[in-house]
């Protein structure tokens, strides 16, 4: 069953826990390219690197977090970033025990650091 837009928003407002400044940080760091699958364009970006950018510019755009203000390409990577954090999360504690474990750089480059509560 599909979620409906407004719980993909309220869960992506709950699970995304860095700002677009944090996030933006994060991405600039070697380690950030380092976890993730690597996109098939040959350009070396992994798939949740990308993912970053566009969650940085949903956060810069919507700085109030306005349901009425995301639109359908917004709230379809929303989407994506839910369904990607719940399920790493649900499946790997090691993204809490060890902060530098590719799952919780994996896990940071889609918004969410599990070091915070």
């Amino acid at each position: 069953m599909v979620k409906d837009k407004q719980t993909v928003i309220e869960e992506f407002n709950e699970l995304v826990n860095m700002s677009a400044s944090d996030l933006e940080t994060w991405l600039k760091e070697g380690s950030s390219a380092s976890a993730g699958w690597s996109k098939d364009d040959g350009s070396g970006e992994t798939v949740g690197h990308e993912s970053g950018r566009k969650i940085i510019e949903i956060l810069q755009k919507n700085p109030h977090k306005d349901p009425d203000k995301y639109d359908d390409d917004d709230v379809d990577h929303m989407r994506r970033v839910v369904a990607y954090c719940k399920r790493h999360l649900a499946q790997e504690g090691e993204a809490k025990r060890d902060p530098d474990s590719r799952s919780a750089r994996s896990l940071k480059n889609w918004g969410h650091d599990p070091t915070k509560e």
